[in-house]
């Protein structure tokens, strides 16, 4: 059960940074999406998306590593 969350966890912010990529996608080919107004605004809001995903992602892992001791000295915590 433990591990469907994890996975459940994990999913939503992957799901967040696809979203990012199709808005900032759909705003290069002009492709304006409903509740945006400006194609301008929907690329910022997309490239956020993307941003939050990505970092969350990237956070989890390194977390997950630091705590198996698997990354290089300079990733460690300082205490």
């Amino acid at each position: 059960m433990v591990r469907i969350i994890a996975l459940m966890i994990m999913l939503i912010p992957g799901a967040l940074a696809a979203l990012g990529i199709k808005l900032m996608r759909d705003m290069l080919f002009g492709i304006l999406q409903p509740p945006i107004p400006f194609l301008g605004l929907q690329f910022i809001i997309g490239l956020i998306f993307f941003l939050a995903g990505l970092g969350f992602i990237a956070g989890f892992v390194l977390h997950r590593d630091r705590k198996r001791n698997k990354v290089q000295n300079r990733f460690n915590k300082k205490s």
